[in-house]
């Protein structure tokens, strides 16, 4: 049981990422965009052993489903070399896992996004989307730490 336990937690943070990937749904989850939480939560607030290259396939799949060239993937690899420079700043130890972070995070994709395509119903759209994915990563990230004890 102990070792079904212990694989399991290892396993979460590639389940969870797959998971909310492959549920997209246009309104609530447009092309699996909430995968972003936990690859962002797995890669720069806790990181995990051989997450990083999975997170970066599935921003490129993210970027696949939503016909942009490499933007979340652009800024993945933007903010990974970024937190290499952890004698600055560090983000594994910020308060409320960062949150103020991931939200810059999604805020440059969102801006870069709104700008590429500038109508009122895109900028609306964008910012029901930033709202949402800073409303789900408090309790999506609860339920990370839940599982991990």
């Amino acid at each position: 049981m102990y070792k079904l336990s212990l694989f399991f937690k290892q396993a979460f943070p590639f389940i969870i990422t797959l998971i909310l990937w492959y549920l997209a749904i246009p309104f609530w989850n447009p092309a699996g965009i909430l995968a972003l939480i936990p690859i962002f939560y797995y890669t720069f607030v806790k990181p995990t052993k051989f997450y990083s290259f999975f997170a970066l396939i599935f921003c490129f799949l993210i970027d696949y489903r939503c016909n942009l060239l490499l933007l979340w993937t652009f800024l993945f690899c933007l903010f990974y070399a970024i937190n290499g420079f952890q004698k600055y700043f560090d983000v594994s130890r910020m308060d409320n896992d960062a949150i103020h972070i991931f939200m810059l995070y999604i805020g440059i994709g969102l801006l870069v996004l709104t700008m590429g395509g500038f109508t009122f119903m895109n900028l609306v759209n964008n910012l029901w989307l930033f709202s949402w994915l800073a409303i789900l990563y408090t309790p999506i990230n609860a339920v990370n730490k839940w599982i991990e004890k």
